[in-house]
């Protein structure tokens, strides 16, 4: 997996957060990356419907409350998938092996559980968790 999904949960806390108007330089700053990186990030974001700009205003908004962004939302937004899949198969198997022949079979309950749990796990996760942990680790209470 890329820095996408973390970049983006990064991105959407501060602008959560902030009463700044955050641009895209303003979040490069923050992220520690550069302004098309983050530009990048925000146009699959602004796709998948969770942040949304004005015509003629600087920076950007959430588009829902944080408790209804769930992590997986975010998740497939930046991955630009439809369900997790973390675990690639090996593709020139010797299927006169029998190892080979079977190991697919043999991996892919396990993988697919894995996967499944994960994207159960982020489901039930949202960004305001995020930003009460964030708070949590700056030794701060959520305004």
């Amino acid at each position: 997996m890329d820095t996408k999904f973390s970049v983006a949960l990064h991105i959407l806390t501060l602008i959560s957060e902030s009463s700044d108007i955050m641009t895209s330089q303003a979040l490069a700053n923050s992220v520690g990356t550069n302004a098309s990186y983050i530009r990048k990030v925000i146009a699959l974001l602004k796709n998948a419907g969770l942040i949304q700009s004005q015509q003629g205003k600087a920076g950007y908004e959430l588009s829902k409350e944080p408790k209804d962004i769930s992590l997986l939302d975010i998740y497939f937004a930046t991955q630009e998938v439809s369900h997790i899949q973390l675990f690639q198969q090996h593709q020139h198997a010797n299927h006169a092996c029998p190892v080979g022949r079977h190991i697919e079979g043999a991996v892919s309950p396990i993988f697919a559980s894995v996967e499944k749990q994960l994207e159960e796990d982020l489901a039930q996760q949202s960004l305001d968790n995020v930003i009460d942990n964030l708070y949590a680790e700056a030794k701060q209470k959520r305004i």
